[in-house]
């Protein structure tokens, strides 16, 4: 996040940072932990390919915690994107909706990959733009009105 927030990308996917009052990337992600954490998903009746508890093999479902999932980064299409703390690899959760799908990758990984169009988020959820990626700093303040500008050409 670092390297990158904060920062609109292609007009769709935001990263915070924790370093500012408006978009607080731990502000946010407190926040969300609080409206994943009160989904009461035991009440739930979901099919086995809706609840990440099976379709990952979660014991339990916690959100914000040492093995829980923390909601860095989302969409304008309803994505969020966590990741998930495991002894093997990097993984990352990404909800779409109401499904679910599980990369095996880091989080630059699946960055550079949603950026070259590959469906990141599910079946048929790819966002590509070709060309430069466009990038927009968030407003600070409410006048603010920042313009966007783009990376080096890709080539696509």
């Amino acid at each position: 996040m670092d390297a990158f927030a904060l920062i609109q990308i292609n007009g769709h996917l935001y990263l915070s940072h924790p370093a500012t009052e408006r978009w607080n990337l731990g502000r946010n992600i407190r926040s969300r932990i609080k409206s994943w954490s009160e989904v009461p998903w035991d009440d739930l009746d979901l099919n086995a390919d809706e609840d990440p508890r099976r379709l990952f093999g979660l014991d339990e479902l916690s959100f914000g915690t040492r093995n829980g999932l923390w909601p860095i980064a989302s969409t304008d299409r309803g994505e969020t994107i966590f990741p998930l703390a495991t002894p093997d690899a990097p993984k990352l959760l990404v909800n779409y909706d109401e499904t679910w799908a599980e990369h095996r990758m880091s989080f630059a990984e699946w960055l550079y990959r949603y950026l070259i169009g590959e469906d990141m988020s599910g079946p048929n959820s790819a966002a590509f733009y070709p060309g430069p990626v466009q990038l927009q700093r968030l407003p600070m303040s409410a006048d603010e009105r920042p313009e966007p500008w783009y990376g080096p050409d890709r080539g696509m």
